[in-house]
């Protein structure tokens, strides 16, 4: 049985210290052969992640690219998952001083009721989305654990037309293993907790409040595994500290889960530093650039080759773009990141009223600013020539593909065998009741492509087949 309180000592500064000077001095041979190495997806070691961290040259810079794209797609296939943030409360005890929910902000603070929570669900619904991220600021009195939990079944309950929410994934501080059970018990996706940064003295600069305590926040996910959840999400915050230390320091988390519970994370997320109300990037000197950001994203991909990716609306659409090229399997679309903002929005779009949500002092004030303002319909649109297939597939989950069961499948890439023919369902969904008809159209020699990866022939058909049946209009089919 896990204590509730340990040390984070799989978090070991001088290591990754020493990795990152040792993966320095690779020749440019000994990295084209961590590349090769990369490309047997079995993962790569702490020195040979650092290597590929310091490649300066542009041809190898090129070819860890491309490996990059190959094992993504090896894996995954060409599909993208799409889901929607839902933030339900902006209360928060913590003074984090990146962060817009900090205490020190004076603006007036707010939780979703139930039925608030239903209107923003459906907002999303008719967006077309199909997973939702649930996220929260910490403050066990204004929003405990029954709060969440009672915001994951009415999010579950919410139906609009052909619209309901399949998967939920939560974004909440770290808690007790007691809590953890419950979130298991409301049917939570994965539990998502971003370590923002793993360098101990930078981690408590940038904290104060019940999330400076490094080691309980670190050892979160040993709870969440206690609580009998299988599923978890990890990350850091980008331009808190240098960007090789994080990067090396996420692996050997992820390691450590993996050797642990034989459980890798089931997503790893790429959040950078963004502006906020009551915080300035110039306070901030670690901020990475853009290049260095495509080569964190790219050198993650090779060494942890089974793990979803995802990139958030943070970024701009144009490097978004190209990011996603690199290896990012999952994308946020269409996100609001204020408590309330899509029925608001909404509201607005209907009235014509003028769009003042990042006004400071309104209760809706976003956590960060988003850098990727296009609609659901119109991301889909631009990624389609690109080969994309968007997916909002919610079948692992909902056939017990979870934890070792799912990592079994991903690290052998046989989930590729079942993500691409429930992409093209969950997309057909799509297509029929939310798509614009440029969309439509554009998507009509995609599916058809797309299909062709399909094997073998008998699934192949057996897709065809579901597709006309959700054409006819069944929906909810998976593999």
């Amino acid at each position: 049985m896990i204590e509730e309180r340990q040390e984070a000592t799989f978090i070991d500064e001088q290591v990754i210290i020493e990795a990152l000077e040792a993966g320095k001095k690779y020749s440019p041979l000994a990295v084209r052969e961590v590349i090769s190495k990369s490309l047997e997806l079995n993962g790569l070691s702490l020195e040979e992640l650092a290597a590929l961290l310091w490649v300066d040259d542009p041809e190898l810079e090129h070819e860890v690219y491309t490996a990059a794209r190959k094992i993504k797609e090896q894996i995954y296939g060409k599909r993208i998952v799409f889901f929607a943030p839902l933030y339900v409360s902006n209360h928060c005890v913590n003074n984090c001083k990146y962060c817009a929910y900090k205490i020190d902000n004076d603006y007036p603070r707010r939780r979703l009721s139930m039925d608030e929570i239903r209107r923003e669900v459906k907002v999303i619904e008719n967006m077309g989305h199909k997973r939702i991220a649930l996220e929260a600021g910490e403050d066990p009195v204004n929003c405990p654990i029954e709060y969440i939990t009672a915001a994951m079944k009415q999010i579950y309950d919410t139906a609009s037309g052909n619209g309901t929410i399949r998967r939920i994934n939560v974004n909440i501080a770290a808690t007790t293993v007691e809590e953890y059970k419950m979130l298991k018990d409301a049917g939570v996706g994965t539990y998502v907790l971003f370590q923002e940064t793993y360098h101990r003295d930078t981690y408590s600069k940038v904290h104060c409040g019940p999330k400076a305590d490094y080691d309980w926040h670190t050892t979160a996910m040993d709870r969440a595994f206690a609580g009998g959840i299988d599923d978890v999400g990890m990350g850091v915050l980008y331009g808190l500290y240098d960007w090789r230390f994080e990067t090396v320091a996420l692996l050997m988390h992820a390691q450590y889960l993996d050797k642990t519970y034989g459980v890798g994370p089931h997503t790893i997320s790429f959040p950078r530093l963004r502006p906020a109300y009551g915080m300035s990037l110039d306070n901030f000197p670690y901020i990475v650039n853009d290049n260095d950001f495509k080569r964190i994203v790219a050198s993650l991909r090779l060494s942890v080759p089974y793990t979803g990716m995802i990139l958030s609306t943070r970024e701009e659409p144009f490097f978004r773009e190209e990011v996603v090229a690199l290896g990012i399997s999952q994308i946020s679309a269409g996100s609001m990141t204020g408590v309330g903002e899509y029925s608001g929005l909404d509201e607005k779009a209907t009235s014509g009223a003028v769009d003042d949500r990042n006004t400071c002092g309104r209760p809706d004030t976003p956590q960060f600013d988003v850098g990727d303002h296009r609609s659901l319909d119109e991301i889909i649109y631009d990624l389609l020539p690109e080969g994309y297939i968007p997916s909002f597939c919610t079948a692992c989950y909902r056939s017990g593909r979870t934890g070792e069961n799912f990592m079994a499948l991903a690290k052998t890439a046989h989930i590729h065998e079942m993500c691409q023919p429930n992409a093209l369902l969950t997309f057909q969904e799509y297509l029929c009741d939310y798509a614009s008809p440029a969309t439509r159209q554009r998507a009509v020699p995609a599916m058809e492509r797309a299909l062709m990866d399909v094997v073998p022939e008998n699934l192949r058909q057996e897709c065809r087949n579901r597709l006309e049946r959700i054409k006819a209009g069944e929906r909810d089919l998976y593999f």
